[in-house]
């Protein structure tokens, strides 16, 4: 049962469209739920956007591009700095939102509204570092001048799993660009989002700059955009299936587009490891956010002569985390955020256990409301396992053993994605020489986590292109323009 405090929360979230800078509901005056995913109540009814609607916010953006983009960079930045102090500030109440909306413990909720701030701290300082350059032309009688301008209108779809991280991480260097933006959140988590753009009102960016679209059917709603042609980016968050779709539909209108998609990160532990180092780090890759994340360890290579006493040791830790709503004392891990995701994790394990897999923890749906799954680790696990080529999505470890390096490097490779993946050992060379080997966008070494606003955060092959974060996260969102100058 939601607390009155609870409500309190929920109930000071606006529920409408933001458009122009205005709250206001959808064409229809439709409305969906969003649900508590621990206990399946109903928290708040919000506005369910139509295709009218998100063209009305791209009008919106279209509007308020020229006055954004000679907007002074500093005050770009100030307005970004505002929002950081009014995250920090009021983190407690929203990490409740995020819990509530999203399931995870509120521990983890805080820790990602620190994260979420973080990104408007970084690229309010880089609001007034956008470069250009100034140069001789070879022949001696020229000048070679290059510009960087915000891109323009930005479509910005954003996931469920990080529902204030993955708006901050777009929303951030658009707004330090100078770009305006439509932000389509993700429907089982909208909340998280529509009080980020009320906090970003607040903190004084212009009506128009940020636009938000709820909706219940993203496709239908957002399609149109893509074959406007006052939109011009796109950056999505989300599945490759998905992603495979958005590029093909920007393809008409040749949108800049940046894709962070899926991933299936692999863990390798090599013999020489500190092995209570590898069980932490390892228990930060699979476990944060109850293993519903893109850059969750989904396979654990593990050296042969260690892998019986590591798969033990994390089944140890992992069968002893408290599984919960996230809003209780003491609860480390929340429900997965519905009932197709418990689903299609459980389908996984069963399958896994089908062909031979044995279940050191875990490993059976749970009675009782909410969409829970126990922390699980297989091992050993078959090669024709699903789940050994499935993203898991869940709080589910599956240990497989390695006898030699190239064989590691092989196992960490045979996958059509490439977004992070994570090595332990104390043999620098090897640190080195694997981490070059290794076809993934970010590598952590002797670490589980490899998130940093001030990183750039990405992947290759079929987990996307372009980054975020760091100094290359508002290269996304500016164009190149060069002057020939006549000396």
């Amino acid at each position: 049962m939601t607390s009155r405090h609870e409500a309190e929360v929920v109930e000071a979230v606006p529920k409408q469209l933001l458009v122009g800078g205005e709250w206001r509901p959808a064409t229809g005056g439709g409305t969906f739920p969003v649900e508590d995913p621990a206990t399946g109540e109903t928290l708040a009814e919000v506005a369910d956007g139509q295709p009218e609607d998100a063209l009305a916010a791209l009008a919106a953006a279209h509007e308020a591009q020229p006055g954004w983009a000679a907007t002074a960079p500093r005050e770009r930045g100030e307005i970004l700095r505002r929002a950081f102090e009014a995250l920090t500030a009021k983190s407690d109440d929203l990490a409740l939102l995020m819990t509530l909306e999203m399931g995870k413990p509120t521990a983890e909720s805080k820790a990602e509204i620190a994260y979420a701030a973080e990104f408007f701290r970084w690229f309010s300082e880089e609001a007034v570092r956008i470069a250009g350059d100034y140069r001789v032309a070879p022949a001696g009688s020229g000048r070679i001048v290059v510009l960087r301008q915000p891109v323009g209108p930005a479509l910005l779809i954003t996931p469920w799993n990080f529902p204030m991280a993955m708006g901050t991480r777009k929303i951030g260097p658009a707004v330090a660009a100078g770009c305006t933006m439509v932000l389509k959140p993700a429907g089982l988590t909208p909340l998280c989002s529509l009080a980020l753009a009320q906090i970003l009102a607040d903190s004084g960016l212009p009506p128009g700059v940020l636009n938000v679209v709820t909706t219940r059917r993203s496709g239908a709603t957002t399609g149109p955009l893509l074959s406007d042609s006052r939109l011009r980016k796109l950056s999505f968050t989300g599945s490759t299936e998905v992603g495979r779709q958005l590029m093909a539909a920007a393809a008409g209108q040749v949108l800049r587009v940046s894709m962070e998609l899926g991933g299936n990160a692999p863990f390798l532990v090599f013999a020489d490891a500190d092995l209570d180092a590898a069980v932490e780090g390892a228990l930060l890759a699979k476990m944060r956010n109850g293993g519903e994340a893109c850059t969750s360890a989904n396979r654990f290579h593990v050296e042969r002569s260690v892998a019986d006493e590591f798969a033990a040791r994390l089944a140890e830790r992992m069968g002893a985390m408290r599984t919960g709503r996230g809003t209780e004392a003491g609860v480390q891990v929340g429900p997965l955020v519905d009932k197709d995701q418990r689903d299609k994790v459980a389908e996984l394990v069963d399958d896994a256990l089908a062909r031979g897999a044995r279940a050191l923890c875990g490993a059976a749906v749970p009675e009782g409301k909410g969409w829970f799954y126990p922390p699980t680790v297989l091992f050993p696990v078959p090669e024709a396992a699903r789940m050994r080529r499935e993203e898991i999505f869940g709080p589910v470890a599956p240990v497989y053993p390695f006898d030699s390096e190239q064989e590691a490097l092989e196992a960490a490779n045979a996958t059509e994605y490439g977004l992070v993946a994570y090595l332990y050992t104390r043999d620098l060379d090897r640190a080195v020489r694997v981490a070059e080997g290794i076809e993934a966008g970010m590598v952590g070494i002797n670490q589980g986590v490899v998130s940093n606003p001030a990183a750039p955060f990405g992947g290759v092959k079929a987990s996307g292109f372009g980054r975020e974060g760091g100094r290359e996260g508002i290269e996304e969102y500016l164009e190149v323009k060069y002057l020939a100058l006549r000396t």
